[in-house]
């Protein structure tokens, strides 16, 4: 498998631009953020896939096991996107795309829904309108809107979660292709979202004996603190182990870094 620096060396060896292969990764928006210099969209619960014109691949450099029909269907241009099903089904479409071979039926239920073109040139809002041209039934462009205040963006972001959404994206319409985590492009949801990694297990007590009680976690900035919520039944018998990277959410943060009401939401991204 390959890594994301070997990936990208691969395919700087083949002629595309190095700033444009890694992925833009999204920052927390500010409660009152002015939304206007931004378009807006939704924020999809899917999986992050770079198509360089040949081969799907996820962030982590692994090949995709699409099925070839589905390959066939993309573009020679390469995109940057997130392959989705429905909201609320993160689940089925994980395990879809995690299958080292493709089950047909799961994958005419996947979409690839897209919204940045990794060799394009021009503002955002440029590269937007011409992912517009790439549109298919299966090639997907994301909706980008402009929003005019930010009561207009909370009302939105309401609406949009009370229909079972997970959140708004908030990318500069001006902004350049850019890579890594970068304010020109921000996450806006009910709760905060981070990752972190597991170093340990605490066993269950009580009713959970015998079980995971709490997984204890690290985060990139060496904050340990336990998690002991939001688990399903089957993840307590069979938890993440140690060395995985999980998400979770919280509401904000103690003086000394660690989240608040912190809550297990899955296994991140490392497909």
């Amino acid at each position: 498998m390959l890594n994301r620096r070997a990936l990208l060396a691969l395919l700087g060896a083949a002629g595309f631009p190095a700033m444009a292969l890694e992925p833009l990764l999204a920052k927390s928006a500010p409660a009152g953020i002015d939304p206007t210099p931004y378009l807006v969209s939704e924020k999809l619960d899917g999986v992050r896939a770079l198509w360089d014109g040949s081969t799907l691949r996820f962030r982590s450099g692994r090949t995709v096991s699409a099925p070839a029909w589905f390959l066939a269907a993309l573009p020679k241009t390469p995109l940057d996107g997130e392959l989705w099903i429905a909201r609320r089904s993160f689940d089925a479409l994980s395990a879809a795309v995690r299958r080292a071979e493709p089950v047909d039926a799961e994958w005419r239920r996947i979409t690839y829904r897209v919204f940045e073109l990794p060799t394009g040139d021009g503002s955002f809002e440029q590269r937007a309108d011409k992912l517009k041209t790439l549109a298919s039934d299966i090639v997907v462009p994301v909706e980008q809107q402009r929003v005019k205040s930010n009561a207009e963006l909370r009302a939105k972001l309401k609406q949009l979660v009370d229909a079972g959404g997970e959140g708004l994206m908030l990318h500069r319409a001006d902004a350049p292709l850019a890579s890594g985590r970068s304010d020109l492009l921000l996450k806006l949801k009910p709760l905060a979202d981070a990752e972190a990694v597991v170093v340990g297990h605490e066993p269950g007590k009580g009713r959970l004996a015998g079980q995971l009680g709490a997984l204890e976690l690290q985060t990139p900035e060496g904050v340990r603190f336990k998690l002991g919520t939001g688990f399903t039944d089957a993840q307590r018998r069979n938890p993440p182990p140690v060395g995985a990277t999980v998400t979770y959410r919280y509401r904000d943060l103690t003086p000394s870094g660690k989240p608040r009401f912190a809550s297990f939401l899955r296994v991140a991204e490392t497909f």
